[in-house]
């Protein structure tokens, strides 16, 4: 049989490169469609990697299978259209199966991730083979063909994926990416269409018209499901999905929640009010630094809601604080919902809290506040010695450092993480329920560490004013709690896997 006559080269580049493209932003994106649902931890970027890398494989082995066994010229247009039909029906599929798989068991996580990214890259996979297949008309320049579209899709992944990761993210919502990218491998797909059967008129597209017909109409009520999906945002940031919430049982009361789970808690009408223990806990720290009422020089690495910011500065007015936030956005949501109000006092510097803590001057404040979360996961590079280490730096002497840390029995992180401040700090504490401490409960914990002796008695009376009993474990106790647990550092920090048990 004659080979099919090849595709111009610029073509056959082009559609390689849009089609490996296209693969990545749907990875990318996935990423921030599952984790309202599921979270954002190792394991959850993990299975969409996996899953992507899967169809991937399986695409690029059937378009194979597909192009020995008939003409690639009749499949490259069907793979396009099916493509975007698929990739706008991901947004129905990731919300409301999210909503039934939400929560972070292992099966729950693959399975949604597989909902967002696996059969739009499946069929995207299958292009390459078929355009390998097309443009090898002389086996003297197999080599050569071969690795030029080789090269050009890998170019075309790493493209998207900057593009994604730097431009689309920050300018437009996760649903409008999905389904920009779904009309345009719908264009892709009727214009390639309409240019084969122009130049190869004896090229007969598979299917009827009217199954044609019917992969469009399924495409346009995928993306108009997509549209009108649940969506648990008020609005996407570059790294959350956000809301806030009026509370019916406070007039000022706000709930801040970051990809759906509850992050801080605001009143606006009166910034000593703390709602959630774990921030009343951290409030008695604060109350018990320097003379009761004097200002304060603090450091929070994390800003969420700025409770606990909003809280020094009514508290002890005069204070000089600065917040470390990652998310600009959520500082720009904090802005117009939840009363921010920034200036010389309160000072916000948008970055990466450990670079941003590195151009800190040393003993340059009274008290450093960790609590940044990815999730309900403290970012690893902000659980090591190395990073504790720096923490001291920046402390005075009677300084102390307040570290927020979430775990679920058997307790392995906050074991770990208390070995590894404590390695750095002479003196520490924990603060935490009896019942998260004797591991029968997930909870918040609360490191306290200093350089200097913990006016322990002191922090025991302002914890006993908190709304739920609480415990304050030193010394020995705290000794036995730790046990054998290995200490985080750059080099080893296995913090997600940890709190997986």
């Amino acid at each position: 049989m004659e080979s099919p006559r090849a595709l111009p080269s610029a073509l056959a580049t082009a559609l390689v490169f849009f089609a490996s493209g296209a693969v990545l932003v749907l990875e990318i994106v996935a990423l921030r469609l599952v984790g309202p649902y599921v979270g954002v931890t190792l394991q959850v970027s993990s299975s969409v990697i996996g899953i992507s890398l899967a169809a991937i494989a399986y695409g690029t082995w059937l378009g194979g299978r597909l192009a020995d066994k008939f003409d690639p010229r009749m499949l490259l247009a069907p793979a396009l259209l099916l493509a975007a039909t698929t990739t706008a029906m991901t947004l129905p599929l990731v919300r409301w199966g999210g909503e039934i798989l939400r929560g972070g068991a292992a099966p729950a996580v693959l399975l949604l991730a597989a909902l967002a990214v696996f059969l739009p890259a499946f069929l995207l996979s299958t292009i390459t083979p078929l355009t390998v297949k097309l443009q090898l008309g002389d086996l003297r320049r197999t080599g050569e063909v071969v690795g030029r579209l080789s090269s050009f899709g890998t170019l075309g992944a790493i493209t998207a994926t900057l593009g994604t990761g730097f431009v689309f993210v920050a300018a437009m919502p996760s649903s409008w990416i999905v389904l920009s990218l779904a009309a345009l491998l719908a264009l892709a797909g009727f214009g390639l269409g309409w240019w084969l059967r122009r130049r190869h008129p004896d090229v007969r597209l598979p299917g009827k018209p009217r199954t044609r017909a019917v992969l469009v109409t399924v495409g346009l009520f995928g993306a108009g499901l997509g549209a009108t999906a649940p969506t648990p945002c008020d609005i996407e940031t570059a790294y959350h999905c956000a809301r806030v919430d009026a509370d019916p049982k406070r007039p000022g009361g706000r709930t801040l929640l970051l990809n759906s789970a509850r992050h801080s808690y605001v009143d606006l009408a009166d910034p000593t009010h703390l709602e959630f223990p774990y921030v009343q806990w951290i409030g008695a720290l604060v109350d018990v630094q320097k003379t009761g009422g004097a200002p304060i020089d603090a450091l929070h690495l994390g800003g969420g809601g700025f409770t606990v910011p909003e809280y020094v500065a009514k508290t002890r007015p005069g204070s000089n604080q600065l917040v470390l936030e990652l998310d600009g956005g959520l500082v720009d949501l904090d802005r117009r919902e939840l009363g921010l109000t920034t200036g010389p006092q309160l000072r916000v510097q948008v970055g990466d809290a450990r670079v941003s803590l590195a151009r800190q001057g040393d003993r340059a404040y009274d008290m450093v506040v960790g609590d940044a979360f990815g999730h309900l996961v403290v970012p690893w590079h902000l659980a090591t010695r190395e990073m504790a280490a720096d923490i001291s730096r920046v402390l005075r002497d009677g300084g102390l450092y307040a570290q927020n840390v979430i775990d679920y029995p058997p307790d392995r992180f906050i074991r770990a993480e208390l070995a590894t401040v404590a390695d750095v700090f002479p003196h520490v504490a924990v603060i935490a329920p009896k019942d998260a401490l004797a591991g029968r409960i997930g909870a918040n914990f609360v490191i306290v560490a200093s350089r200097s002796p913990l006016p322990i008695d002191e922090i025991r009376a302002h914890l006993d004013l908190v709304d739920e009993p609480v415990e304050l474990v030193s010394g020995p106790a705290l000794r036995t709690f730790i046990g054998g647990a290995r200490v985080l550092t750059d080099d080893y920090a296995p913090v997600d896997q940890l709190l997986a048990g």
